[in-house]
């Protein structure tokens, strides 16, 4: 009998171990809005195993022990465990990473859905982006693994998730507390302590984090941010539940993207900025709750929270292309309350002698939005030029069953629709209005085998993506007074993938995805504007592999590589290059401990060239970095650990961009150039880490 079988009749016995197990392993454990599962030791110990629980070749967990062994120069790049992502920086440390995946630029999320403690982390209609993604907020000591799917084939994954969803959860409760003290160069120091309390029938957790760095910049990012976490959790008997608040905050000095010709010709330094007054201030708060009940009629999980986040950023792109007098810095402005509800019910039936899973949910979301862009002059307004009241509603209903047909087949079927409204208060007039759209659609996956240890996916489904609300009722250009016209407020993804997943060989997990994605219009970044905007319909095609093996207790080898074909989808003569989209990306990740005191790991990575315009004659470089630590455990409770980023110390960029700018004596029309962000200097820090 296979293992998922036995689940299902565990479940059925109410067996409440078990029947976490079966929602760990199939993937609507992995709820839209990232519901953590509440029995985390037991989902660790098991999540290595996927033949035979996974619906596709690209969808996969990331153990809480790969999550610590790896050395990440921020937060963010926790995510880079993800096979094929690439998460980088264009900017200040405080502003929201860059990601690429499957043949994207996401810009700061686009069509990437995180959730992190059951929150979603893209914001809609955001200030600077759509999708606006902000991980600076996560304390890594409190992670406790990533569950990660591709594609738009699974019905709990909703707005954002057409290239892919990751999902990160927090720990109730930490074995020892944890007091952290790291120095380093470049200005850099951090410190955190975090320790859980039996309390009652449940525990206490709390952290705090206090960080600041400058960077190897000549003007100092002076990047400072805290972040605290307050978690109440019960974790015995039928209902499970959490209660968590955390709050975070941030200010830096940006380093904006330079031109080349400024840095040949002398007019900036590699690490230097044109308008150095350019950064940024943010905070978050949040408070949220998480509960799971299992009955006689199946397991029931609800994830409510609401989230307050303000943002102020200072950029510019072009420098002196606008205004020749005061420069063309903007500032961007978002402020918002983000309040959603998420319940979802897993229960199993049998209809002629077919075991039938059966999930249905509903996903419920508010967003009340006030931004705004402002022209300014060393952080000071000089004028408006647009400010937006936005009230955004959705509404998501999905349901998808998986039925076991034969013994070495499986097929998981589902359908959700979307529902949402637009409710927009323009400071000019005629970009105010509302607007409604929903969408429904259908999802595929067939499942094949396993033979020898080996199993075979097909998957096919539909998603989208929304756009800036502003877009769907704007009729006139804020700045220039030129007519626009309105995007569809919900575009659509078509998706199809192909592949395989072997355990043949022992420790040894590998996978083999082929896909294909189309979208009805791209969002694409405008880099002298500073935001995305809807674009050309476009497809993508391309293949990613992985392997993850452990071929003994002290040693783990992480590989992957993806290489993917961009390109817009209807004739132009300007060209089907999508700029910024990725080509090619790897990975390489060797972690050594448990052989005696010593441990260490390293990270190898590869950010292929991306074409920069639609004609492909400016294409960016690849980027290639080497990270690691080696560390010392003194004893029990103490360990110090050196990590080393950028080892190489190489000068290749983190990102690039093809536009037009004007630095002063420059003529009027500006010049096109190729604007790049460098990529961080080698630095060196120490980490002492005790626990108690």
């Amino acid at each position: 009998m296979e293992k998922r079988t036995k689940l299902i009749f565990a479940l059925k016995r109410q067996s409440f171990r078990n029947s976490i197990l079966l929602l760990a392993w199939m993937p609507f454990s992995i709820d839209a809005a990232g519901v953590p599962t509440l029995k985390e030791m037991i989902i660790r110990a098991n999540l290595r195993e996927l033949i035979g629980t996974a619906n596709s070749a690209s969808e996969g967990t990331v153990l809480k022990q790969q999550l610590d062994s790896r050395t990440v120069y921020r937060p963010g790049e926790l995510l880079e465990t993800v096979p094929g992502l690439i998460v980088t920086q264009h900017s200040g440390e405080g502003k929201a990473n860059q990601y690429f995946l499957r043949g994207f630029n996401l810009d700061h999320g686009t069509d990437l859905r995180i959730t992190v403690d059951g929150m979603l982390v893209n914001q809609r209609s955001h200030g600077h982006g759509q999708g606006w993604s902000d991980t600076n907020f996560i304390i890594p000591e409190l992670s406790g693994n990533v569950q990660y799917v591709k594609g738009p084939y699974y019905a709990n994954q909703g707005d954002f998730s057409s290239a892919g969803a990751v999902s990160m959860s927090y720990v109730d409760k930490l074995p020892k507390g944890i007091a952290s003290y790291g120095l380093g160069q470049q200005g850099f120091m951090r410190g955190l302590i975090a320790k859980s309390h039996e309390t009652g029938k449940g525990h206490v957790l709390y952290a705090l984090e206090l960080l600041t760095k400058d960077g190897p910049w000549i003007k100092n990012e002076d990047f400072k941010k805290f972040n605290a976490v307050l978690r109440y959790s019960q974790d015995s008997g039928p209902t499970k539940f959490n209660v968590t608040a955390m709050g975070y905050g941030g200010k830096w000095n940006s380093t904006d993207q330079i031109p080349l010709r400024g840095v040949v010709n002398g007019v900036v330094p590699r690490l230097g900025a044109i308008d150095p007054s350019d950064g940024g201030e943010s905070h978050r708060f949040s408070l949220s709750g998480a509960l799971q009940h299992v009955s006689r009629l199946g397991t029931t999980q609800l994830n409510l929270y609401t989230v307050h986040s303000n943002l102020a950023l200072f950029s510019n792109f072009t420098y002196f292309l606008d205004d020749p007098v005061n420069g063309d810095q903007f500032s961007q402005i978002d402020k918002r309350f983000q309040s959603a509800l998420n319940i979802n019910h897993l229960w199993i039936n049998k209809i002629g002698g077919l075991e039938i899973e059966n999930t249905a949910g509903v996903q419920l979301q508010n967003d009340v939005i006030d931004n705004g862009l402002l022209s300014t002059k060393q952080r000071q307004t000089l004028s408006t030029t647009r400010r937006d009241h936005i009230n955004e509603n959705s509404v998501g209903i999905y349901y998808q069953n998986s039925i076991q047909w034969l013994e070495k087949f499986r097929t998981v079927a589902g359908v959700r629709s979307d529902y949402y409204w637009f409710d927009v208060d323009s400071s000019l007039n005629v970009n105010s209005g509302k607007r409604y759209d929903s969408m429904t659609n259908p999802k595929l996956s067939l499942i094949f085998g396993p033979w020898a240890q080996t199993e075979f996916y097909a998957n096919y489904g539909s998603g989208f993506h929304s756009n800036d609300a502003r877009g769907t009722t704007a009729t006139v250009d804020p700045k220039s007074g030129d007519p626009v016209n309105r995007v569809n407020p919900l575009v659509r993804s078509t998706g199809y993938e192909a592949g395989v997943r072997t355990g043949i060989i022992p420790g040894l997990q590998a996978s083999l995805a082929v896909f294909r994605l189309d979208l009805d219009s791209e969002l694409l970044f405008v880099g002298d504007a500073g935001t995305t905007e809807a674009s050309r319909p476009s497809r993508r095609e391309g293949f990613e592999i992985s392997a993850f093996y452990m071929p003994s207790d002290w040693l783990t080898i992480d590989l992957d590589y993806a290489l993917a074909r961009a390109h817009f989808s209807d004739p132009d003569p300007s060209g089907d290059h999508i700029p910024g989209a990725i080509r090619c990306a790897g990975k390489l990740a060797v972690s050594v401990d448990n052989i005696g005191r010593l441990f260490g790991n390293m990270q190898w990575r590869y950010f292929g060239k991306r074409s920069l315009i639609e004609d492909n004659s400016v294409q960016s470089n690849h980027t290639i970095t080497l990270n690691g630590q080696i560390g010392y455990k003194i004893g029990k409770n103490v360990q110090v650990a050196v990590q080393g980023f950028n080892l190489l110390n190489s000068k290749a960029h983190a990102i690039d961009y093809y536009y037009a700018s004007r630095l002063p004596g420059e003529p009027a029309a500006g010049v096109k150039d190729l604007h790049f962000h460098p990529i961080e200097s080698r630095s060196i820090r120490v980490n002492l880490v005790a626990n108690f």
